[in-house]
């Protein structure tokens, strides 16, 4: 089964940048769309950004200015460059990815997520 990968959350200062990086691993799939979400206990999680295949993106507004993604389509890495970081940003980062794995319907697939943690 196709799995995600995710590195690079941490502690920083506010005011900091982090990098987060999410490589899919696996056998014979295809990635449609790769992002990232977030959640805090107690909330939903929540969509932070997200690339299509062409490039096409799509931020929330709370990361518009702030935040980057990106994508490598040929090593099927997505990377999300966080700057000006605050406390609100506090959270677990999920990646995920909308892909088909051995010919079978489209779906969403996460990883197990990396914890962001700033302090003021």
């Amino acid at each position: 089964q196709v799995q995600l990968l995710e590195s690079g959350g941490g502690l920083v200062q506010a005011g900091g940048s982090l990098r987060l990086s999410c490589a899919a691993s696996g056998y014979e799939f295809n990635i449609n769309r790769m992002g990232w979400y977030r959640q805090v206990p107690g909330k939903q999680r929540e969509l932070v950004a997200q690339i299509e295949n062409g490039g096409k993106t799509d931020y929330a507004d709370f990361v518009k200015g702030r935040f980057t993604i990106s994508r490598d389509n040929a090593k099927n890495r997505v990377d999300l460059q966080m700057n000006s970081l605050n406390v609100e940003d506090i959270a677990v980062y999920f990646c995920n990815a909308w892909l088909t794995e051995f010919g079978t319907p489209y779906r969403n697939y996460w990883g197990r997520g990396t914890q962001v943690t700033v302090s003021s």
